[in-house]
């Protein structure tokens, strides 16, 4: 390449760099002023912004001033308000304490006019006293013992009278709604009661099966004995032999056997005890079907099986001679019927009823009453509370704690009274008898006493200078209460005191 195109290469750069040089010194020139043109404009901006919220703060200070103002001027009128209310009350009770003043001075010039005329009316009294004793003749404690006599024989003549009327009153309530719902459950109970008497007389066809039940010196009778657990009584007595014993299940064991025996002539020890064993097997029989036929009948289809077993022994045992497991039916039956009636648990009542007698299935092996061996029994066996607190009550050994309990105690009551039910021994018989008719000879003021009904009710004649009417009904209580503490009876017994006023006089 020659030296002058290079030359004029380099030339035109340079040309172009110049070129390129004021061109952009121009541009960044116009930025510049545009930049600064911007700032100026930003800066005009916030001046003016800050001119208008330096306006707004201004009026808003001015309002909180102006609010501020107001509420202490209302403060101000309300805090005046109060203490005009103030002043006003304050005067109110400036005129009540004067007013109070004023009732206060009333009362008390009261107060003295009437302590100067309650002395006024006792010095009048006092005269009025002195001048009837003059006229009377009487002083003044003597006319009013008089006054006070005649005040309480009045009193007592109204106060018999109330009560006569209120017992009558009661009674025949009482009495109206006892038979009517007697008559209920009469009318409900269709079924028969029999009372079976459990015997342990056995007979025999002749005096020969006499000498096979005694044996070879005696050993089949000890056998008999032995294996049953009684006695044999062989006597005199034609036709019959005697099971004695405690047990009533042994008895009637001894009694099946030896029946069979009998009827198969074979009497020896060891055809003994193979009787004694099936005859044994034949009652535990009768036990269990005696025990659910009574519970089918009486609607209890939840007792434990061993209770069945120990209320099945009932049907061979007897109170005064009613069988006690009929006697435990008739009571169930009537527990539902006055259970239905008086709105008590139903099934609780039956199933008291029931078993209240239970302890005496084994009362003659355990020691205690047979209501205490019979709660224990319950209570062994996990018996609902409530059945336990219904059948202790029946001979108030244990106090009434439910409706139930009531119920049971009742319905004891009505089958072991009802006339055929039991009988009596006439030892125990003239015994009662006479009790019933110490125990009243022995209040003061009783003239004779007779004990009637066999022993259902005491007449009682007192002496009526002794005895009034008022104190003859109290008396008739005492008696009843006595009975009940001292003695045992079944039923109830009626106390009647009776009191004459006879006048004598003669024409002669």
């Amino acid at each position: 390449m020659s030296l002058p195109i290079v030359g004029g290469f380099i030339a035109i750069l340079a040309v172009g760099i110049g070129l390129g040089y004021f061109i952009n010194s121009l541009m960044s020139e116009r930025r510049k002023n545009s930049v600064e043109s911007r700032i100026r404009e930003m800066l005009e901006g916030a001046k003016q912004e800050a001119k208008e919220i330096q306006i707004e703060a201004k009026e808003r200070a001015v309002k909180i001033v102006t609010e501020g103002q107001a509420e202490l001027k209302e403060r101000e009128r309300e805090q005046k308000r109060s203490e005009d209310r103030l002043r006003e009350r304050e005067a109110f009770l400036d005129k009540k304490i004067l007013q109070l003043d004023e009732r206060d001075r009333e009362l008390a010039d009261r107060i003295e006019k009437a302590k100067q005329i309650k002395a006024d009316l006792e010095q009048a009294r006092g005269a009025v006293d002195k001048e009837l004793e003059r006229v009377a003749g009487l002083s003044q404690a003597e006319a009013k013992e008089i006054l006070m006599k005649k005040v309480e024989q009045e009193a007592d003549e109204n106060l018999a009278t109330r009560i006569r009327k209120l017992e009558t009153t009661g009674l025949e309530e009482l009495e109206r709604k006892a038979k009517s719902i007697l008559a209920t459950i009469i009318q409900r109970l269709a079924t028969a009661t029999t009372s079976e008497v459990t015997t342990t007389t056995v007979s025999i066809p002749n005096d020969e099966a006499k000498g096979k039940i005694i044996g070879r010196e005696g050993r089949n009778i000890r056998a008999l004995e032995r294996a049953a657990g009684v006695e044999i009584v062989v006597d005199d007595t034609p036709g019959a032999v005697v099971i004695s014993g405690f047990d009533p299940v042994r008895r009637h064991i001894a009694k099946l056997a030896l029946e069979n025996l009998i009827a198969d002539g074979r009497i020896q020890p060891a055809r003994i005890e193979e009787a004694v064993d099936k005859a044994r097997a034949e009652i535990e029989k009768q036990i269990k079907e005696a025990a659910k036929n009574a519970a089918f009948e009486v609607g209890v289809f939840d007792l434990d099986e061993r209770l069945l077993s120990l209320l099945g022994r009932l049907r061979f045992r007897t109170s005064y001679g009613q069988n006690v497991l009929q006697h435990s039916i008739e009571m169930a039956h009537l527990a539902g019927m006055l259970a239905q009636e008086l709105g008590a648990d139903i099934a609780i009542a039956k199933k008291g009823a029931l078993v209240h007698d239970i302890g005496k299935a084994v009362d003659h092996e355990v020691q205690g009453t047979h209501v205490e061996i019979g709660r224990r029994i319950l209570q062994k066996f996990g018996v609902d509370p409530r059945i336990v607190q219904a059948m202790q009550s029946h001979h108030e050994e244990y106090p009434y704690e439910t409706l139930e309990s009531v119920i049971v105690q009742t319905v004891d009551a009505i089958s072991a009274s009802r006339p055929g039910a039991r009988r009596d021994s006439v030892e125990n018989y003239l015994k009662r008898l006479g009790d019933l008719e110490a125990i009243a000879n022995s209040f003061d003021g009783v003239e004779k006493s007779y004990a009637i009904q066999a022993g259902r009710e005491i007449r009682i004649f007192v002496t009526p200078e002794k005895v009034s009417d008022l104190e003859a009904r109290n008396l008739a209580k005492s008696i009843a209460n006595r009975i009940e503490s001292e003695l045992k009876y079944p039923g109830e017994i009626k106390v009647n005191v009776i009191r004459e006023s006879r006048v004598i006089e003669f024409a002669r």
